[in-house]
């Protein structure tokens, strides 16, 4: 371990939208809001939406998120109400670009994380672990610790929990009042957990990320970096699940929808 915006979408239909106070550039894409974050702004945006003491979602968003995002009303609702909407797929950058002629930056989800954190300790600021086998967690929190020595780790609680639990999870969080709620797999719901608890969590940023405490237990491999800048990453996750290869019909589907967009819809 050695490598180191809340926006209430009124507007739906409005192209983009300048959040003057955390300079977020907000742009639509197919109607899904994104976010437009230069890396050298990040500290600055993170340091403003903690400092007004509320609740900040932040989301990574892939192409196939973006697709559930144009058909499912409740995770519909998560993205366009996210402080921040991160794009992590090479296709959604060259999306905007067609349809708006804008620069957008792209994260890796490892990588933001690390940022995220890195800026955290800056100011030894503070997050909370949420997810993952017990075992991965523990050494997910050991390599945190060690990393970033200035961050304080306030609270951690695998994943998998029972029902019953969840009132005392919810509970502990508010409680430690985190700065950043790193979630990951083994939640019930995945993101809509936290758009369903959204309220009752506290103020503070909240993120989700599937493998990421899998990754920091090096118990599993973020992608290769040179993967990661040809947007050839997915490729490797098709090797563990074949099915995914099947995602080769949705993407056409979008290549088709944003020339609709271009041609047709202002």
């Amino acid at each position: 371990m050695g490598s180191k915006k809340t926006l209430i979408d009124n507007n739906i239909e409005q192209e983009d939208i300048i959040q003057a106070d955390v300079n977020i550039q907000r742009v639509q894409l197919l109607k899904v809001p994104i976010d437009i974050v230069a890396p050298d702004q990040l500290s600055e945006v993170v340091y403003k939406l903690l400092s007004d003491k509320k609740e900040h979602n932040i989301v990574l968003l892939s192409l196939w998120d973006l697709l559930k995002a144009r058909r499912s009303g409740e995770y519909r609702t998560y993205v366009t109400r996210a402080s921040m909407v991160i794009p992590i797929s090479k296709s959604l950058i060259s999306g905007i670009k067609f349809l708006t002629g804008k620069k957008a930056y792209r994260y890796m989800p490892f990588d933001f994380i690390i940022s995220m954190l890195t800026i955290l300790e800056k100011r030894e600021f503070s997050c909370y672990l949420l997810g993952g086998k017990r075992k991965v967690l523990l050494k997910t929190e050991q390599n945190i610790r060690q990393t970033f020595p200035r961050l304080r780790v306030v609270g951690r609680f695998p994943g998998y929990f029972k029902r019953h639990e969840e009132s005392t999870i919810i509970k502990a969080i508010k409680k430690s009042s985190p700065s950043l709620l790193l979630a990951g797999k083994g939640i019930r719901g995945k993101e809509r957990w936290i758009y369903k608890n959204n309220l009752v969590l506290g103020e503070g940023m909240r993120l989700w990320c599937s493998d990421i405490f899998e990754v920091f237990a090096e118990k599993k491999r973020h992608p290769s970096r040179a993967a990661f800048n040809s947007g050839l990453e997915w490729i490797g996750y098709c090797f563990h699940n074949p099915f995914k290869f099947f995602r080769i019909f949705p993407y056409i589907g979008y290549k088709f929808l944003l020339l609709f967009y271009k041609l047709f819809v202002k």
